[in-house]
């Protein structure tokens, strides 16, 4: 059991914004919804839910990257990706595109026309100086990929990124990324379970809960925010109980190494300086971009 003093508490809340981008999809942003908001090394973090096809089906048309990750996971429904390079994958519930954009990339990515709730999130990943002009690279994890874990009183998580050890098992995700180290985890907590789970001290972490309601250390949780944690090796995690709300809690677990670098940005183009961001929008107005 880790000491109270190690456990990680919440210390600021970003409550989403309703935005939209691509071809007007409708989504919630909340890391990277202004400058302040950002949480080195992540730089945005999307959520788009809808039942509604005119909220989605125009997609995302062709548009470029530079500089940084893109980590789409879905939830419910398929995404259509194409790229640059040839790239062809279908992105099912579940499943999670891992993007490396590098020097550049231009994709799109377009929802298969199917019934039901199209939901996910998209988290944009920060790249260091000496990364952001490395060759673009793409991977498409299947569902079955991502460990289940089930854990005591019924808790399931999923692991997308990172490794964890839990216990005496230690568990790792389908991604592995040098220097920032990533962990991304999606947890369900049953009402009245707390879970613990470790986090490297050094990495900045976040909480993005959007089903049910959950507290870290009597904290409520605010639903549909990024709720920033303290430092500390641990966070504990709990779903109330109640003998009315049955409903179980669904969240987002993010942390990450920072990078300590300058972040210049104009759109899809992430640098260290304006300098290198004015280039970049030159190239893909020359063509240049991708080459």
């Amino acid at each position: 059991m880790i000491s109270r003093d190690s456990k990680r508490e919440i210390n600021r809340v970003i409550p989403a914004v309703d935005s939209q981008d691509g071809a007007g999809v409708l989504l919630k942003r909340s890391i990277g919804r202004n400058p302040s908001a950002r949480l080195d090394p992540f730089l945005m973090l999307d959520a788009f839910s809808t039942d509604n096809p005119d909220d989605y089906m125009a997609g995302f048309p062709p548009h470029p990257h530079r500089g940084f990750e893109t980590v789409t996971y879905m939830l419910n429904g398929q995404m259509i990706h194409r790229d640059h390079l040839g790239n062809e994958g279908e992105l099912r519930s579940g499943g999670v595109q891992w993007m490396t954009a590098g020097k550049g990339v231009i994709h799109e990515e377009r929802p298969v026309a199917i019934e039901g709730v199209m939901r996910g999130f998209q988290l944009w990943v920060n790249l260091p100086a000496k990364d952001k002009m490395k060759p673009a690279a793409y991977q498409n994890i299947e569902p079955e990929a991502v460990p289940q874990i089930e854990l005591m009183g019924g808790a399931v998580l999923k692991l997308i990124a990172g490794s964890l050890t839990l216990g005496d098992n230690s568990y790792q995700g389908p991604v592995c990324v040098e220097g920032t180290r990533p962990l991304y985890v999606d947890l369900q907590l049953p009402p009245g379970i707390t879970v613990e789970l470790p986090i490297p001290t050094e990495h900045n972490a976040f909480i993005y809960l959007f089903e049910g309601k959950a507290s870290v250390e009597g904290q409520p949780l605010l639903i549909n925010a990024a709720n920033r944690l303290s430092t500390g090796s641990a966070v504990s995690i709990t779903a109330p109980e109640s003998d009315v709300d049955k409903s179980i809690a669904r969240l987002l677990l993010l942390a990450g190494k920072p990078i300590g670098e300058p972040v210049a940005q104009y759109g899809p183009f992430v640098m260290n300086t304006m300098k290198e961001v004015e280039q970049a929008v030159v190239d893909y107005r020359e063509g240049r971009l991708v080459d």
